[in-house]
């Protein structure tokens, strides 16, 4: 493999405009109702056999199930036992909110059932780091070793975090980069509008997006500044290739990859694999481990927002949908006076100060308001019209009461929980 083969495969992922399609993925932490603590893996296994009722078929990792399957989407499971359901590919935020209501359907059939609770936001907001049990997940073996060698939080990040991504896709080399320049730049925009982890531990973290903090801190996170330029598919396959290995997958076995760079492995130097070369399959791995705020496999993943309730599912989605498909250039045009030094301050500053964020001497509230406008503009001249008659701009309005109120999710939980201490004002109605 060299890095022409590692463009290719940026190359196969371009789509023609009228097959570009949305997914979402979005985890759920889950806790025993008798005691306010997370599940097992035992529960897990209890879940995933009640799925199977609503047609859902097991994925193994040796005699071990670690994943469900239906329809072209999947349930997975996280290192601390949080689900995720990683979503079908679909046309439109209509298809992603009806995806999204049929799993809240056959996931309350379940806690309902287990006698579970569901909290849907950013990083657990009850349980301490040792309290949270694993699971025999191989791959979690190698990186919870390995991860807090890069990181002070990866292990919160693995164990109490949980996100809501975008995978969109690209038309044409230029569009990805046109792309992936906005995504990025959004990033401390979508910090403070999404934040919804100010609970830790039972108490107030003094952050509105605890989980935004912890990811900046994060072995192979954050938020590179060569991100916020125009980066092509040779740039980025030059950064894939500089990028530290986590692990290697060599007969079912992962090694770690011992602070190895990709290139090593492209150029026969890794001893403990024989100098064996990599893959497809292998790069595709490598890609999956990079846990920057946006990556790029075949599609670009955004991954800035903070898990949060059923209806921000589809608005999220909708918000980034709107500007990226459809009104990408006044999107571009509207951030182009953003410096990079801006944005970083920006970005280091959004977990705590949310929507009070300085952005360019303004604050989020100006810059996310007008970009609430370019977006619905953009939902508008894609006008993509669902069963009620409606386009997607009404998944807007979730967005625009928080931008109205210049009240978060995250501001709401903090002022309801301090003033009653009631561990069920944190978890789903």
């Amino acid at each position: 493999m060299n890095k022409d083969n590692i463009i290719d495969h940026f190359k196969s992922g371009i789509k023609e405009p009228i097959n570009s399609k949305i997914g979402v993925e979005h985890e759920k932490f889950l806790f025993y109702k008798k005691n306010n603590k997370r599940i097992n893996y035992s529960t897990i296994k209890d879940i995933f056999k009640i799925l199977y009722e609503f047609g859902w078929k097991p994925s193994y990792e040796v005699e071990n199930v670690i994943a469900l399957n239906k329809d072209n989407k999947s349930i997975t499971l996280e290192p601390g036992n949080q689900i995720e359901l990683a979503g079908a590919q679909l046309n439109n935020i209509h298809e992603v909110c009806s995806e999204a209501n049929n799993y809240l359907f056959e996931l309350k059939q379940v806690v309902e059932k287990l006698d579970l609770k569901i909290v849907s936001a950013g990083f657990d907001p009850i349980s301490k780091l040792s309290e949270i049990p694993n699971n025999p997940k191989k791959r979690y073996e190698v990186m919870t070793k390995d991860m807090p060698k890069g990181g002070p939080l990866s292990l919160d990040m693995m164990y109490r975090t949980s996100g809501t991504q975008l995978n969109l896709d690209y038309t044409s080399e230029n569009d990805f980069i046109k792309k992936f320049k906005l995504a990025n730049s959004l990033v401390p925009l979508s910090i403070a509008l999404f934040a919804n982890s100010s609970i830790v531990e039972k108490k107030d973290s003094k952050y509105l997006s605890y989980r935004s903090k912890v990811w900046q801190e994060t072995s192979r996170g954050g938020l590179p500044e060569i991100f916020l330029e125009n980066v092509d598919f040779e740039k980025y396959a030059e950064f894939v290739m500089d990028y530290p290995i986590l692990f290697i997958k060599k007969n079912d076995k992962y090694l770690s990859g011992k602070n190895y760079k990709f290139s090593d492995f492209m150029n026969g130097n890794i001893q403990e694999i024989n100098k064996s070369l990599p893959s497809i399959d292998d790069l595709g791995l490598h890609l999956s481990t990079i846990f920057t705020e946006n990556r790029l496999k075949q599609y670009i993943e955004l991954r800035s927002m903070d898990t949060c309730g059923w209806d921000c599912i589809c608005a999220g989605p909708a918000f980034f949908t709107g500007l990226l498909y459809g009104n990408l250039d006044e999107a571009l045009e509207f951030i182009s006076t953003w410096e990079k030094k801006d944005l970083l301050n920006a970005y280091k500053d959004a977990p705590m100060k949310g929507l009070d964020t300085n952005l360019m001497g303004k604050d989020m509230i100006y810059w996310i308001s007008n970009l609430l406008k370019i977006a619905e503009k953009g939902l508008e001249k894609r006008d993509f019209i669902g069963k009620s008659g409606t386009n997607e701009t009404k998944y807007l309005e979730h967005l625009n009461k928080i931008i109205n109120n210049k009240e978060t999710v995250a501001s709401h939980v903090i002022n309801k929980f301090s003033k009653f201490q009631n561990l069920e004002d944190l978890y789903d109605k």
